[in-house]
């Protein structure tokens, strides 16, 4: 059987990236894909970029991504982007958004958010109505399976059987009809700002028959103090407004 982790909303936080990638390490899982969002709200996206390069075999844009690697941000020197400079941004910038693979039997399509763009979510425990969000949000889960030209997919192509997301910092895992649905959660700022979530695929990688598979969601802790030093010794702008969040009194 194959072990697949699916990581996500990393955003520039290096000690729980480096905690994670110990935790995929100690269960012998050798395949990591990333669902993006890489850098923001943190001060080492530099480094943590380098780590998502090195150790993560498909790598997909998260809307953070898309807006730290952009012209715009170089224009207006935004700190996350001075931090990674022109090289890593052009990496970001180049990022596809969506993949799809096969396991036992199942085709699998990840994206950062949905089918739709960077920011369209599904949310099946709360809605979005009455926020600011309420623009960006799908009613159905059936949303999700949607051939669109977001992700190069047309009517022609096969709906995939399974979908898997992030960017709700949330983790969840549920059935639609007969098909499935999972959130990996984020290694940084979930709801519990200490706590890293990530999901495991467990099957056979690029078998097109119906064979054992399961989907595990993992939940670890980091070192939080650890990484509010690395904020505090840092020139970020937005230091204490970070340093809150991560003490979760904002």
């Amino acid at each position: 059987m194959d072990k697949i982790a699916i990581i996500s909303d990393i955003h520039a936080n290096l000690t729980a990236m480096e905690t994670v990638l110990k935790d995929i390490k100690n269960r012998n899982i050798s395949k990591i894909y990333c669902l993006g969002d890489i850098v923001s709200k943190g001060v080492n996206p530099d480094s943590v970029i380098d780590l998502v390069r090195k150790n993560c075999e498909i790598i997909l844009k998260g809307n953070c991504d898309e807006i730290y690697s952009s012209e715009l941000a170089f224009k207006k020197k935004f700190w996350t982007t001075m931090k990674i400079g022109e090289d890593r941004a052009n990496f970001l910038k180049k990022l596809p958004v969506m993949y799809e693979f096969y396991l036992s039997g199942n085709l699998i399509r990840l994206f950062h958010a949905s089918p739709y763009s960077l920011e369209h979510i599904y949310n099946p425990i709360y809605s979005n109505e009455n926020t600011k969000y309420v623009n960006h949000e799908l009613k159905t889960p059936n949303e999700l399976f949607k051939n669109t030209e977001f992700i190069g997919r047309s009517e022609k192509d096969k709906i995939p059987d399974i979908v898997g997301y992030a960017h709700l910092h949330m983790q969840n895992l549920f059935q639609f009809e007969d098909k499935i649905v999972f959130n990996t959660g984020s290694v940084s700022l979930a709801n519990n700002p200490s706590k890293s979530s990530y999901t495991i695929l467990e099957g056979i990688l690029d078998s097109k028959e119906k064979t054992t598979f399961s989907i595990t969601n993992v939940n670890i802790y980091y070192d939080i103090l650890k990484e509010i030093k690395y904020i505090e010794n840092s020139d970020i702008p937005t230091k204490e407004e970070l340093i809150l969040t991560l003490k979760n009194e904002h």
